[in-house]
């Protein structure tokens, strides 16, 4: 079979990549107009973008990473799971879109640990009163070079308000709190103004809705507990390494 030269092949198929690029935007804006046409209460869509998988489409609506099929009929919530790898793909997508501007956040609401050089950072959720917290921070013990903010506050149980409270309040609240969660002493009594509002306010507008909750230095969020060993690896993946 007689081989199309090269630039004749280019010449082929950059129109049929145009055409391709314009049928997919055209599928988007036709979803786009038939769930706006159904919900016109969400105004705008922004994101609506085609997945590798099942024919899918993402849409982003109040600040929810959704689906939709292809004539923008229904919408699904929920995880998609790629089982050949045992990956959460949708978990993946939403620490990518909701990524967050990690040096914007406000880091006087926090208390705030440098260990060693501090050129790594991490900026996390926890509640006194949840036990995967506490395991974290037995991770967390084993990790130099990194500056932690811990955003503290009764995310995970409503009962941990005093806590917290007493924490802030205490003379040396990151003794305090290393005496709570890793040797299991409680902070004093104590009262002062805390912002403990803030914090609550922070995790909602960034939808934390359990602890802990982990913020990389690119702005990507983990829910959950890690291991020492992956902890390192994600600091390290954002480039400032130790």
């Amino acid at each position: 079979m007689k081989k199309l030269p090269a630039l004749g092949l280019v010449k082929w198929f950059i129109p049929f990549l145009l055409v391709w690029l314009s049928s997919a935007q055209a599928g988007e804006n036709e979803i786009r107009q038939s769930l706006q046409s159904k919900m016109p209460e969400v105004g705008k869509l922004e994101h609506i973008v085609k997945t590798p998988y099942a024919g899918l489409y993402e849409v982003i609506i109040n600040d929810q990473l959704l689906y939709t099929d292809e004539q923008g009929q229904y919408l699904f919530e929920g995880s998609v799971f790629d089982l050949k790898n045992r990956r959460d793909v949708t978990e993946e997508r939403r620490r990518i879109l909701f990524a967050i501007e990690f040096d914007k956040l406000p880091f006087e609401i926090a208390l705030k640990r440098v260990k060693g050089n501090g050129k790594r950072k991490l900026a996390y959720f926890s509640d006194p009163n949840c036990g995967f917290c506490k395991r974290l921070e037995g991770e967390l013990s084993k990790i130099d070079n990194v500056t932690l903010y811990m955003f503290i506050a009764p995310i995970f149980s409503p009962q941990s308000a005093d806590i917290v409270r007493n924490v802030h309040c205490a003379k040396d609240p990151l003794k305090a709190w290393d005496d709570l969660m890793l040797n299991g002493t409680p902070p004093a009594s104590a009262t002062c103004p805390t912002k403990t509002d803030k914090v609550l306010e922070l995790a909602k507008k960034l939808r934390v809705n359990g602890t802990p909750n982990l913020i990389f230095g690119d702005g990507t969020q983990v829910p959950g507990y890690l291991p020492a060993a992956e902890l390192e690896k994600r600091l390290d993946a954002n480039g400032n390494k130790k």
